[in-house]
């Protein structure tokens, strides 16, 4: 394997999915493998921190195993390894890092941490589908989860700068309570979408939280409030009355993502947008971008769904760069400083 094009491996344990990835270049993706932990923790409905790292460190062999096996390689032919530094849960942080720092110590060979944050938005890079095309820099980056809902201009790669973010509940995490209100269990996302697409959303008016003001900030919590003083005021809604609550607050929801993102290309005077995270995954969320997206002239590009969520591949993508330049210029292993970091905003470095 030629020094400009080394095999490097990603490792992924920031939250509720154990991860590992082959990339044999920056959007050249040979393997992706993810153990979900959602059967685990949806009994408790949300994810228990202890439980998360106790579960990383039986599934980091595992899957580790599995996408060398699916690339093709052996654990010799490895030349980099990058993994998940920031932010996230310590304990399930610690976890990929300190299988991350083994494996890389055993080969002598560099290992580079990578926030989960950039992991995201460079998850659109990666080339999955024939035709496929990646964004154009710069662009504005959406990173939508259960964990953060935050809004970056986008400059180059490692150039990163955030104009906006939400001043209270994440917009998954909004989806989660919400699903939990209503009886439906963890995660909240999928159910929610799964119900809101047989609703009509326009039965029932939810409020737009700082739809016109607050520049590009978000917040979701009156619009989860509005749901709860429904469910209150309704105790025997009917199933249709459900499913039409569920379309009311999605279209509610993303009707402020998109209108705010869109808002900050224009005033950045960006023609592209990416929008990444678990939340991208959501059916209504896509079309919306994509229709409002092409009536604004911009551009929208948003990862496949299983590059949405927490994977390694993303992590691959964002760190492979920098893993190439240091196994051309012959670095060995020395994780002396590579620490978890649970706050780590994207922009700046730790």
């Amino acid at each position: 394997m030629s020094a400009r094009s080394p095999l490097v491996l990603a490792i992924e344990s920031s939250c509720d999915e154990t991860a590992a990835a082959v990339l044999g270049g920056h959007d050249r993706l040979l393997s992706s493998v993810v153990h979900s932990q959602v059967e685990l923790h949806a009994q408790y409905g949300g994810v228990v921190p202890e439980l998360a790292s106790r579960a990383h460190v039986m599934a980091l062999p595992t899957v580790t195993r599995e996408a060398l096996q699916a690339a093709g390689v052996g654990p010799a032919d490895i030349e980099a390894v990058v993994v998940t530094q920031g932010p996230g849960l310590v304990g399930a942080l610690l976890c990929g890092i300190e299988f991350a720092k083994g494996f890389a110590f055993a080969h002598d060979i560099p290992l580079l941490g990578v926030n989960h944050l950039e992991g995201h938005v460079m998850a659109a890079f990666l080339e999955t589908t024939p035709g496929f095309s990646p964004p154009q820099w710069p662009f504005v980056g959406l990173v939508v989860s259960g964990g953060h809902t935050s809004l970056y201009a986008c400059e180059a790669p490692g150039r990163y700068a955030e104009v906006g973010r939400t001043v209270d509940d994440a917009v998954g995490e909004a989806y989660d309570k919400v699903s939990k209100l209503l009886g439906m269990g963890y995660p909240g996302g999928a159910a929610i979408d799964r119900r809101a697409a047989r609703g009509d959303g326009t039965a029932l008016r939810m409020p737009r939280p700082m739809l016109h003001k607050g520049g590009a900030d978000f917040s979701f919590s009156g619009l989860k409030t509005a749901v709860a003083q429904y469910v209150e005021a309704n105790p025997s809604s009917t199933e249709a009355e459900i499913d039409n609550l569920c379309a009311a607050f999605q279209e509610a929801a993303v009707d402020v993502l998109v209108s705010k993102t869109l808002t900050a290309a224009r005033r950045l005077r960006y023609r592209q947008v990416v929008v990444a995270g678990g939340v991208a995954s959501n059916r209504w969320l896509r079309a919306e971008f994509l229709r409002r997206g092409t009536d604004a002239g911009v551009a929208i590009t948003v990862a496949p769904p299983a590059l949405c969520t927490d994977n390694a591949a993303m992590i691959g993508a964002a760190g492979y760069a920098r893993a190439a330049a240091a196994v051309a210029s012959g670095v060995g292993f020395d994780a002396a400083a590579l620490d978890a970091v649970a706050t780590w905003p994207l922009g700046r470095e730790v």
